[in-house]
């Protein structure tokens, strides 16, 4: 059985035609939802959780197209996987669960539909926090030269349906434990089982985390050009915690997100890409002070 979140319960929600999310839910007070990033699932905020649920209601689902939560075919526009309609679907959980307004933290690729949300939905996101990413308009326009190497999946997922799904389903283990082994500081914080579950679930999940991808290389580019021409910001209070990529890619991360987010709090933090497993100690005071502000 693959391994859960001590203490939460677990629901499947209804978030849109043909879609339900898995969720984990647990605590009582004002509401916070905890989005995953890639390769992994809601299983990563497990830490964070189990100390925010003491005073708030915390809601850990996993994203459409990973985990135990439902995978539609990817569309001709890009539009299933787009970052819209993934914030969608976070907006429409909470409010099945009762909240019409909530916090929200995402890290990776849960980041970029927390960024998202907050753009889309501003008076139903509350605080907002992004862990270890820039908002995919930056992080195309800061890749470049032989640095972007660092990045190699992101151009490999962006290709056109096909070649990137085969070559991934051709040795999904090796392709997704990569990732877990490079980009971890501290690899042993993402102990065997979990590993595994984060191995099996991504599996299961080839063309749906492709298309994900492949949707931040196209039609989510052009919602963020939309918003940042319109002159839309995050006018919420945002937390950014990131690694200092900035010396290797040659960017300021805190100026890039900052004219995003006018009300900023924005800090590196010592460790590995997987913070929340990492350095969950780090991460739960950076919450709880957004939380109170």
């Amino acid at each position: 059985m693959a391994p859960t979140i001590p203490g939460f319960d677990y629901q499947r929600v209804p978030v849109a035609d043909g879609v339900a999310l898995n969720a984990a839910v647990a605590g009582s007070g004002s509401p916070i939802v905890l989005l995953h990033g890639f390769p992994q699932t809601h299983l990563m905020w497990r830490h964070v959780a189990a100390d925010l649920a003491a005073d708030h209601t915390v809601i850990c689902p996993d994203l459409r197209g990973y985990g135990d939560s439902d995978k539609p075919a990817e569309a001709a526009d890009g539009t299933a996987y787009a970052k819209r309609t993934m914030a969608a679907d976070v907006v429409a959980l909470a409010r099945a669960l009762g909240h019409d307004r909530f916090a929200l933290a995402g890290h990776d690729r849960g980041a970029l539909v927390a960024f998202r949300a907050g753009l889309d939905h501003p008076g139903t996101i509350t605080h907002l926090a992004c862990l270890d990413v820039l908002p995919t308009l930056d992080m195309w326009q800061v890749m470049h030269g032989t640095t972007a190497a660092v990045g190699f999946h992101l151009y490999l997922m962006a290709q056109p349906p096909g070649l990137p799904e085969q070559m991934i389903a051709a040795s999904p283990d090796a392709f997704f434990g990569h990732f877990l082994d490079v980009w971890a500081r501290n690899p042993q914080a993402v102990p065997a089982d979990v590993r595994a579950a984060y191995l099996d679930a991504c599996r299961a999940a080839v063309p749906s985390i492709v298309a994900d991808y492949r949707a931040s290389a196209t039609v989510d580019v052009e919602h963020d050009r939309a918003d940042r021409d319109a002159g839309n910001r995050l006018r919420m209070p945002v937390t950014v915690l990131q690694q200092d990529w900035g010396a290797v890619l040659g960017y300021d991360a805190s100026a890039l997100w900052r004219a995003w987010a006018p009300g900023l709090r924005h800090s590196a933090v010592d460790c590995g890409h997987f913070m929340a497993e990492e350095d969950p100690g780090a991460v739960i005071e950076a919450l709880r002070d957004l939380l109170a502000r």
